[in-house]
């Protein structure tokens, strides 16, 4: 059972504390490379979304998003790593998309000083 809400921040706040406890972010992952998505806040903006357990990812593994694999990332690579060549590229990062693929969408440089 999903421990997200309808409290974009508090699942936020969730991502933050709960991939520093278990020291890993997981993502959904193809043959194409990992998902990403429109913006549904921003313009002309791609969201790629990250949950902080592996059950809400794999709640979302399916339908249109059946194809991916839930692939775990270790947090000091997706920190030090992923989120400088997200920044690069412009993607921004959504956490712990609740049920309803709703969740905060971050500059990847503001989600990595919360790790701070």
């Amino acid at each position: 059972m999903s421990q997200l809400s309808n409290d974009i921040q508090q699942n936020l706040d969730l991502f933050i504390e709960q991939s520093k406890k278990e020291n890993l972010v997981w993502g959904l992952k193809n043959e194409d490379g990992w998902l990403a998505c429109d913006s549904s806040e921003f313009e002309e903006c791609e969201v790629m979304p990250f949950w902080s357990n592996r059950a809400d990812a794999e709640y979302h593994n399916v339908e249109e998003w059946a194809d991916f694999e839930v692939t775990e990332i270790p947090l000091d690579i997706f920190v030090e790593d992923w989120l400088i060549t997200l920044s690069e590229d412009g993607v921004l990062i959504g956490t712990n998309w609740n049920a309803e693929l709703e969740g905060k969408e971050v500059e990847p440089e503001a989600l990595a000083k919360l790790y701070l």
